[in-house]
């Protein structure tokens, strides 16, 4: 428990200074734990520490670990989603971030009402436009921003993407920057539930300093306070 606290406090306390450099509060910005293929005796010394949001990629995973774990902790599905898997991922989770195409909307919009479920998602952007990568073209996003509001009654509070893998962190930043010039540029046509309170969710392990410094108020770290996966 002792390396996890530690990695914990170590986290915070960089998300604290990146905050500041960029003009914010450290509470401007969610940590949210990555604890795919993390066991759940990880995740409870994680929720010792005091951690309590958690991201998971694989929904068979987080159909089992879910139900065993707290259910005061806030649970965001991080990982590329299926039109036929969309009611699993609504029952599970309170955010879905990777919302990349309007059938899928519809069927998380669907399954939402028809479970009672109030739950925000954020769009997938392709922000490297990478071709083995998930997620809407910048230039498209507008679009299908204007089709989720039109055609469903989903929270969408912001947006979510991953930059071409770097093992230099500064290689990120003007990925991180063009998707924060994005979601100004679309809260500017109010396409955003509340669109002065745009989410990013931008930057993992390598590089989430970096993502702060340049507007994220969200970032999904795992290696950095689990360790190595097996």
């Amino acid at each position: 428990m002792t390396t996890i606290c530690n990695n914990l406090k170590k986290i915070q306390a960089n998300i604290t200074i990146a905050a500041e450099r960029s003009g914010r509060p450290a509470g401007a910005v969610q940590l949210i734990a990555v604890s795919k293929r993390m066991d759940s005796g990880k995740i409870h010394q994680a929720i010792a520490c005091g951690q309590y949001i958690f991201g998971e990629n694989y929904l068979q995973e987080a159909q089992q670990k879910l139900p065993i774990l707290d259910d005061n902790l806030r649970w965001h599905f991080i990982g590329h989603l299926q039109s036929n898997k969309a009611r699993l991922a609504v029952k599970l989770f309170d955010v879905i971030e990777t919302v990349d195409r309007i059938k899928i909307a519809r069927a998380i919009d669907q399954h939402a009402a028809a479970l009672n479920r109030d739950l925000r998602i954020l769009v997938q952007v392709n922000i490297g436009r990478e071709k083995q990568k998930h997620g809407v073209l910048p230039e498209d996003t507008e679009e299908l921003l204007e089709s989720i509001r039109q055609t469903t009654r989903l929270t969408v509070s912001g947006l979510m993407g991953m930059p071409p893998w770097s093992k230099d962190p500064e290689t990120s930043r003007k990925y991180f920057r063009e998707l924060k010039e994005l979601s100004v540029l679309l809260s500017k046509q109010e396409l955003f539930s509340d669109n002065n309170n745009v989410e990013l969710s931008m930057g993992m392990s390598s590089d989430y300093v970096v993502a702060i410094e340049e507007g994220a108020t969200m970032v999904r770290v795992g290696t950095a306070l689990f360790g190595r996966r097996e």
